[in-house]
């Protein structure tokens, strides 16, 4: 939305009676303009029906990991056994704000809830998340708890090698802290889960809200085997090929075989299934339109935020009621976009870079 948009937006809440020669004398532009900008948010649903109804905001919620990230990347090949000299760098990390910030970098209104510690990283993960557009307003501190951290090693083409993850406080990310968050939650078009979530938690959130779109990335595979029991509440899933296999039983030789691994979810009743197959692109099934979907990258420098910018692109396109093979191929620029950088979020990310990826790709 524009800064004139929002102007007029604003005055609408006001008076939603205000005529246009009203709001073109209140802002200082000509009526023929603000028709212009009638007609446009019109045409993007923000404004509804006649007399200036405000259509509600469409917002949605990330629950899940929040930690610091420490990444490290060496100059030349990793040397075994020995210092490698190289780069190390910290940012603020974790599946669940990583998808929050990235849907706030869409433009999208992502509301994140996380346990962080009482400690600098969590004052820190907070305050940077806010700057980055996502609403940290629902995030809990746990008093006399360490923030989690996640330490990764990628080679000198950006391949993740090893990662250690501390993540202990997300244990204490159960019920009873999210029950007065119920009423916000129900009103969420998305909510976006991540596998490092307790079950008890998981069950809470399918039980209380049984109407409510869920977007669920695996994370791992050894968390990925949680959300199993729940697959029958899953609108979206994103795996990667291993979680995917891991959680089906299915072992895949090659993509001919993609077919059944998604005609077991559906079975389960998984809705959208995109599975991640890295370089190789993304597998989307619904059932009804299966199909493989790529994108080349030109430029790899850190893969770790791949998955986590893919999700955030599905869930804006979900939003924005976008046809399913375009929001596969919005998906893989989202990630394109996020590999071109080494910080694991990449900030130029918006919808007009990814606009652009995909231009350069007709």
């Amino acid at each position: 939305m524009t800064d004139r948009e929002q102007q007029i937006i604003d005055a609408i809440h006001a008076d939603p009676l205000i005529s246009q020669q009203q709001l073109a004398d209140l802002i200082g532009i000509s009526r023929s303009a603000v028709a212009s900008h009638i007609t446009n948010l019109t045409a993007k649903g923000i404004i509804e029906g006649r007399g200036y109804l405000i259509a509600p905001e469409k917002f949605c919620v990330a629950i899940g990991g929040a930690n610091m990230d420490i990444l490290g990347k060496p100059e030349q090949s990793i040397s075994a056994g020995t210092s490698n000299p190289g780069t190390v760098s910290n940012s603020p990390g974790g599946v669940a704000r990583n998808i929050a910030e990235n849907i706030a970098r869409l433009g999208d209104k992502c509301y994140l809830i996380a346990a962080v510690g009482d400690d600098n990283s969590g004052k820190q993960l907070i305050e940077l998340s806010r700057s980055a557009g996502v609403d940290t307003s629902q995030m809990i501190t746990i008093t006399g708890q360490s923030t989690s951290t996640y330490l990764s090693i990628v080679d000198a083409a950006g391949e993740m090698q090893l990662a250690i993850a501390d993540m202990t406080i997300i244990d204490q990310l159960q019920p009873a802290l999210l029950k007065k968050q119920l009423s916000l939650l129900k009103q969420a078009q998305v909510i976006v889960l991540d596998t490092n979530i307790s079950i008890e938690l998981m069950s809470f959130l399918f039980e209380n809200l049984p109407d409510t779109d869920f977007f669920v990335d695996t994370v791992s595979v050894v968390k990925s085997i949680k959300i199993k029991d729940f697959l029958h509440s899953v609108h979206s899933l994103k795996p990667n090929l291993l979680e995917a296999q891991a959680l089906s039983g299915i072992k895949v030789a090659d993509h001919s075989q993609l077919p059944k691994v998604a005609n077991w979810f559906h079975q389960q009743g998984v809705k959208r299934l995109f599975i991640s197959l890295g370089k190789q692109g993304l597998f989307y099934s619904d059932g009804r339109l299966q199909q493989l979907v790529s994108l080349q990258a030109s430029d790899v420098q850190n893969s770790n935020g791949a998955g986590d910018a893919m999700t955030a692109a599905l869930v804006h396109c979900h939003l924005a009621a976008t046809p399913a093979l375009k929001s596969c191929y919005f998906a893989l620029a989202a990630a394109n976009c996020a590999i071109a950088t080494q910080a694991t979020i990449n900030p130029e990310l918006s919808i007009a870079n990814i606009s652009k990826l995909l231009s350069n790709c007709d």
